[in-house]
């Protein structure tokens, strides 16, 4: 009887850890495609905003279309365009580190069923995609604000390449500051912090409901804005529809996500991003 009731229990384990494979790779396997259509649409949007061409500043600079109103165009369409351009490109940059998270968020629910435990975890992504969203429509009208006063102020133009080149050396200094280190920590595998439970090395179990999803995924949101806000300076300020630099970019903020030793990287990082600040900054000078 005991060897049947052993039997029976090693069978029940064994199953319980095929389907957690299969959910895993299901899981990896939907994120893999989500973020290969999304870089997909990301560089065809590039695209086709560089083919507009770019307008010659004074300063020896050009301006992106992208701030700009075309002929025909209303402000609320191009508003929504660089919205809806924007959120297809932060899944694109941010979806390599936040699979994980949300893998972390799946074995903390646990326990449900795997349809509900699916949309549930959908709910924490659209939440932490929300507060992106709510960054970009912040940036839009600041954007397309200086842009216009780029256009009317010549003397403002001239300043620009020295703003960059000054903007990109501070997002590298940033990158070695202890506000830094603690916003990579909360992005990394720390429950404590990113699970909104008390920090032990047991993962503790959240509640199966969808307000908890939602807010867990704000939360995450919230930390990853704060985290990636130099290197997301670096990207408004170099190009946002270059395409080269959105993966150095994405590179750069997947790797100190996920790496061992992510606050080290974080710091070499922070060596490149200053070196190429003070390029920005010599050029700048040296056209002036």
């Amino acid at each position: 009887m005991m060897e049947q009731v052993c039997a029976t229990g090693a069978r029940a384990t064994s199953g319980r850890s095929i389907d957690a494979r299969v959910s895993q790779r299901t899981f990896f396997g939907v994120s893999a495609l989500l973020f290969v259509v999304s870089t997909g649409v990301t560089i065809a949007g590039a695209a086709s905003m560089s083919a507009m061409g770019e307008m010659p500043m004074p300063g020896g600079w050009t301006m992106s279309m992208t701030w700009m109103r075309m002929c025909g165009q209303t402000w609320p369409g191009v508003a929504a365009s660089f919205l809806g351009m924007w959120g297809v490109m932060m899944v694109a940059m941010m979806l390599p580190s936040l699979a994980p998270m949300l893998w972390r968020y799946r074995e903390a629910v646990g326990g449900i069923g795997e349809l509900r435990l699916g949309w549930l975890t959908v709910l924490v992504g659209v939440g932490y995609f929300f507060v992106w969203s709510a960054f970009g429509m912040a940036v839009f009208p600041l954007g397309a604000a200086l842009a216009a006063l780029e256009m009317e102020l010549p003397a403002l133009a001239r300043a620009v390449p020295l703003a960059a080149g000054v903007i990109v050396l501070s997002a590298g200094a940033l990158q070695f500051t202890a506000w830094k280190a603690r916003r990579l920590a909360c992005c990394r595998a720390e429950p404590g912090c990113c699970l909104m439970v008390p920090a032990s090395p047991v993962l503790h179990a959240l509640p199966a409901d969808a307000a908890t999803a939602w807010r867990h995924g704000l939360r995450l949101g919230l930390h990853c804005c704060h985290c990636c806000a130099g290197l997301t300076m670096v990207l408004l300020v170099l190009g946002m529809m270059d395409w080269r630099v959105m993966a150095v970019v994405t590179a750069a903020i997947t790797v100190e996500r996920l790496a061992p030793r992510g606050e080290r990287v974080a710091r070499v990082t922070g060596v490149g991003v200053v070196g190429a600040g003070l390029v920005l900054i010599v050029r700048a000078v040296g056209l002036g």
